[in-house]
């Protein structure tokens, strides 16, 4: 009965894809911005699977934020049926990868000594590597042909980079040594140069639809709000002009990817720093009342000193809290990102929004 309703699925999936100009699968690769539970399955200190976690998603999945993720709500916009499993899960094989599978890590980064801290953590390279696996099972589901054509219409979503600088370059314990050592300038080109040759991996896997999201403003977070408290009550910093440094080159890479553009892909860049920035800045006009403290919070002014656990309190209304933890945000602030994404104009997402990527 198993191997029928298999067959069953694979069927009915080759004639959607043979029918719809829609978006069939979602492939993301990034940090806890986007996991959704890949970190259940291995030893790491960075975990979300457990309460209050998950508090308005029903219950814990590994979510690091009380509902979705923003890969989790553009799934539900561009009509995926579901949300797109962990590559780790036990039941993220065969017919259940055929509509996407998550590969993001929490901790994980661009450069493979990021996350060091917490262990275990699966960076960029190894998120690459497990997409390969995935394809060669697709393709032995349902055949080179469909699985090219699959892999031509997808959506790729890659959101990471925080980490490189959070949990690597700015670490309190390695900082002082790691900037004396290696300017801003000389880590930020190590980052493009490799992350320029993971885009080209992917694309070389058949990726041709690819969003990539630049760094937010990581000095806004309660976390450094609370580690920087000579900041008062501004954003820290340092922590922004690092990320504004490699967003810029960022987006040249994607214009330079974009120019060469031999094989169809389209590179879009997603300007979340822009989009959350405005977010903070206005929080008011999009009905927020918090802009700048962990809704689910222990110590710290802002709540950033201890993430978010069994004993922490938690706000009454998350929907008027950008931030859930002390790095993440809440639903409501990862829907009005979605949103932006969706339909937002070129200040937001370049060249073209994803609303538009549909029509393509």
């Amino acid at each position: 009965m198993y191997y029928f309703s298999h067959f069953l699925l694979v069927i009915s999936f080759i004639v959607k894809l043979s029918s719809s100009s829609s978006i069939p699968a979602n492939f993301i690769f990034g940090d806890s911005l986007v996991d959704v539970g890949n970190n259940n399955y291995i030893a790491s200190l960075s975990k979300a699977d457990f309460a209050p976690n998950g508090i308005d998603f029903g219950n814990p999945t590994g979510r690091f934020t009380n509902g979705r993720t923003i890969v989790d709500i553009l799934g539900q916009e561009i009509g995926l049926s579901g949300f797109t499993p962990p590559y780790l899960a036990p039941t993220t094989n065969g017919a259940a990868s055929l509509q996407g599978v998550n590969y993001a890590s929490g901790g994980g980064g661009i450069l493979n000594h990021t996350g060091q801290i917490f262990g275990g953590r699966i960076n960029l390279d190894a998120q690459l590597d497990n997409f390969a696996n995935t394809r060669q099972a697709i393709i032995s589901t349902i055949g080179e042909d469909a699985a090219i054509k699959l892999f031509q219409n997808a959506l790729f979503s890659i959101a990471i980079g925080s980490n490189d600088f959070i949990n690597n370059y700015l670490t309190p314990v390695i900082s002082k040594v790691e900037q004396h050592l290696v300017s801003p300038e000389s880590f930020v080109a190590a980052m493009i140069s490799r992350f320029r040759t993971q885009l080209m991996r992917l694309k070389s896997m058949g990726a041709r639809k690819i969003i990539v999201a630049n760094v937010g403003p990581i000095g806004c977070i309660p976390y450094q709000r609370d580690i920087n408290p000579s900041a008062q009550n501004q954003c820290v910093a340092l922590p922004n002009q690092l990320a504004q440094l490699f967003n810029a080159q960022l987006r040249s890479l994607v214009q330079q990817l974009n120019a060469i553009n031999l094989d169809g892909s389209k590179l879009i860049y997603a300007d979340v720093y822009h989009i959350v920035d405005d977010i903070i800045r206005n929080y008011t006009s999009y009905g927020f009342e918090n802009s700048n403290s962990a809704c689910c919070h222990s110590a710290g002014r802002f709540g950033g000193l201890i993430p978010c656990g069994p004993t922490s309190k938690v706000c009454e209304d998350r929907s008027k809290y950008v931030f859930w933890d002390p790095f993440h945000p809440t639903d409501a602030a990862n829907s009005v990102i979605a949103m932006r994404l969706m339909h937002g104009g070129a200040t937001d997402i370049w060249p073209i929004n994803l609303s538009e990527l549909l029509k393509n």
